[in-house]
């Protein structure tokens, strides 16, 4: 009776043993992904203020649905900047994830000021560098150039960029009907990474930034490039042609 009472008791304790080994394991874990958006909140861009804001959120659904492509686990820092005496930079949402977003809107923040955009790279990349993601992407979205920086120079600003691509980090340019990419280019950006979109496909283009943002982040594309499917979904011949840029 002793020896059967025994073995129950072992029994016992190795199935509890068991059950906490499987109750404290880790699930096994998504592809992660950081995403650091830098939107231009100057004073042009009040024309399109709504469109600017409603892509934001658009992007970061994207991030979180689980519709087609891989499901990543997505965090999201947004910033927007202008100039008023000196670079204005306010971090509204830090390392959100997309799944608990709160959408972004006009009771928020205003468009107003100039367009520091150096200063506001060196600003966005720091953010960045000091989370330490494996993997992140920098989405631009202005609709201007430069024009008021006094902390980084174009020359600094590219080597910051450069930093982040040397980490295998991605860098996205999204001209808000705004298709002069000098400044783009300038920082090093190459032409595929940059896009002129109409102000009623910036929720499209962002939804489409968000499934290339997933592939990228689950290794299914070793980048994050618009196409030419992407271009004309954005209407960018229209922009060039509406800027006089073509």
């Amino acid at each position: 009776m002793k020896t059967r009472t025994a073995l129950a008791t072992l029994f016992a304790l190795a199935a509890g043993i068991t059950m906490t080994t499987s109750a404290s394991a880790k699930p096994p874990q998504h592809p992660a992904i950081h995403s650091y958006i830098l939107l231009d909140r100057t004073g042009s861009m009040e024309p399109i203020w709504s469109e600017a804001l409603s892509s934001v959120n658009a992007y970061a659904d994207g991030l979180a649905a689980l519709d087609g492509g891989p499901r990543v686990d997505a965090d999201i820092t947004l910033a927007v900047f202008d100039a008023q005496d000196g670079l204005q930079f306010d971090v509204l949402r830090k390392g959100v994830d997309a799944e608990d977003w709160n959408d972004v809107s006009s009771r928020e923040v205003n468009p107003r000021g100039m367009t520091p955009l150096y200063d506001a790279i060196g600003r966005i990349v720091s953010l960045a560098e000091k989370d330490k993601p494996e993997k992140a992407i920098i989405v631009i979205m202005t609709d201007g150039e430069e024009n008021s920086s006094k902390e980084m120079t174009k020359t600094a600003a590219k080597a910051a960029l450069d930093r982040v691509r040397a980490k295998g980090w991605e860098v996205v340019f999204l001209g808000a009907e705004f298709s002069k990419f000098d400044d783009a280019e300038g920082v090093g950006q190459t032409a595929s990474r940059n896009m002129a979109v109409s102000k009623d496909q910036l929720s499209d283009s962002m939804g489409r930034l968000a499934q290339k943002s997933k592939n990228y982040a689950a290794g299914a594309a070793p980048s994050v490039e618009w196409n030419d499917e992407d271009r004309a979904a954005a209407k960018e011949d229209d922009v060039k042609q509406r800027t006089g840029n073509q």
